[in-house]
């Protein structure tokens, strides 16, 4: 398994947007074959160094999460964090 965690921090913190961008996200599940689990936090404990969002996602391989990464339904979503993130971090490991 290949397990993929991106923390997203918005630049508008309104709940319209960040439920939307977690709606996006999680929209996802369904659509991309390889794409075996996902899932989609809302933080709830607000400090200097918190996140809006996290996202966890698991994938049978790293060679799945790396298709995952340029369909074209993800690429979609991509366009409007693009739009709506001030930052973010990820990590990816085996697992």
């Amino acid at each position: 398994m290949f397990t993929h965690i991106v923390l997203f921090k918005l630049k508008d913190k309104s709940e319209e947007t960040i439920q939307k961008t977690k709606d996006l996200l999680l929209g996802l599940k369904g659509q991309i074959p390889c794409l075996k689990f996902i899932e989609v936090g809302i933080n709830v404990i607000h400090s200097e160094r918190s996140y809006d969002l996290g996202l966890y996602a698991k994938f049978d391989s790293r060679a799945d999460m790396e298709a995952y990464q340029v369909h074209p339904a993800h690429l979609e979503v991509v366009e409007y964090i693009k739009l709506v993130n001030e930052s973010s971090i990820a990590v990816d490991y085996e697992s």
